[in-house]
């Protein structure tokens, strides 16, 4: 089965084409494209995202991005772009995907100079990021599947963007040393860390997930992106109090809180540790490079030892076998090499599963990957993706 998959959560366009096999219990997977375009640059002087600026890049960008896809997946070569003249046609076909893509400035008419002029791929769903995410930016992307299902006669499959994610480690060589397919043991315990989520899932089987502990504030990506805006660094933060961290070799003298870490439940909070760091930063007064160092570097190690001490906590109490760790916090190095320390040290016979550092950012191959995980979901309980189309977070799709 081949998915072509939508991510427009954020502030990355992304369309991947993923092959699939294989049952919920045993499923294997081949990349055939898989195309990411930032808006980080757009945002910078922002520091953050801007919804309505992402929603507008989405619109222009979705249609060259699924050009590039089709291409680089090889499902391009016998098609003819463009041969009509961009105007939308009265056609009934032609008047519905306007009416779709009406609200998605340029989209339609940047999808009717190209979709008609191709032979339709040889996919067997779209599947599309339903949330959780900016709402702008996910309806251009819900749109343009929907525009896709239409011209296509593809059946949509809504995806949650966390669960994606999750899948991202099972991919053949998006973990490290692993080119093969991977057998999951079950349970797996996923921990998800992301400028927008911090959250603990318990998985006993997929599409049987259970979330055993959040951050009850800020996430841990925001908490960085805050801290690092403090500190007059650039955007994306994350990035940056990382590389600030890992060349500082002075003596410490300064001491941040770690929030929740004695707490009897699996909950985070980041807030507090924000805050820490304003006043200490206030108490100091202007910061010299060093200064500066130094706080980076006690900010990244309190955030690694609570992240670190629940994830254990949760590991003991429910005799996990895998490990998953994913989002686009777990590119930071420190983060990753604890969470290699902890199992090496404290749960050898739990497999551990970090992604690329390609996948860890927001991508559309975990979401094509979630998509056919869902499609096998559906065939074993006689629905359809259709009857799902509904989101249980911030969205409802109709």
């Amino acid at each position: 089965m081949r998915i072509l998959s939508i991510e427009t959560s954020c502030d990355e366009t992304a369309i991947s084409v993923v092959e699939a096999r294989g049952t919920l219990k045993s499923p294997s997977f081949k990349l055939l494209s898989g195309i990411v375009h930032s808006q980080a640059d757009l945002h910078a002087k922002w520091q953050g995202v801007v919804p309505t600026i992402a929603k507008r890049e989405h619109a222009k960008n979705l249609v060259p991005v699924l050009e590039r896809a089709l291409k680089e997946s090889g499902l391009l070569e016998n098609s003819k772009v463009p041969v009509r003249s961009g105007k939308i046609q009265n056609s009934k076909l032609d008047l519905k995907i306007k009416k779709i893509l009406e609200r998605e400035e340029g989209l339609a008419e940047s999808f009717l100079n190209f979709v008609p002029n191709i032979e339709i791929p040889k996919i067997d769903a779209v599947a599309v990021t339903y949330g959780p995410g900016l709402e702008p930016a996910l309806w251009t992307g819900i749109n343009f599947a929907k525009a896709l299902s239409a011209y296509w006669k593809k059946p949509v499959v809504p995806v949650n963007h966390m669960e994606g994610h999750t899948l991202s480690a099972l991919l053949p060589g998006a973990v490290v040393g692993v080119e093969e397919n991977i057998k999951l043991k079950m349970p797996v315990l996923a921990l998800l860390i992301s400028g927008g989520h911090t959250e603990l899932v318990l998985i006993k089987d997929w599409q049987n997930y259970k979330v055993v502990g959040h951050t009850r504030d800020d996430a841990v990506g925001e908490a960085f992106d805050k801290v690092a805006r403090m500190l007059g660094l650039p955007y994306p933060g994350g990035p940056q109090i990382s590389k600030m961290a890992e060349g500082y070799r002075g003596k410490k003298t300064i001491k941040l809180p770690r929030p929740m870490i004695h707490s009897d439940d699996l909950d985070f909070s980041f807030s507090g540790l924000k805050t820490s760091v304003l006043y200490k930063i206030k108490e100091l007064g202007e910061l010299s490079p060093d200064l500066k160092a130094e706080l980076a570097h006690e900010f990244e190690e309190a955030v690694v030892e609570v992240l670190v001490s629940k994830t254990k906590k949760a590991l003991e109490k429910f005799g996990v076998k895998t490990l998953i760790v994913g989002g686009g916090v777990i590119s930071n190095k420190k983060i990753r090499q604890a969470f290699q320390q902890l199992t090496k040290e404290n749960f050898k016979d739990v497999q551990l599963l970090i992604p690329h550092q390609s996948l860890c950012g927001d991508n559309a191959t975990m979401i094509g990957m979630a998509g056919y995980m869902r499609l096998l979901s559906y065939k074993s309980k006689k629905t359809s993706p259709q009857k799902n189309f509904k989101a249980k977070g911030n969205l409802v799709l109709k």
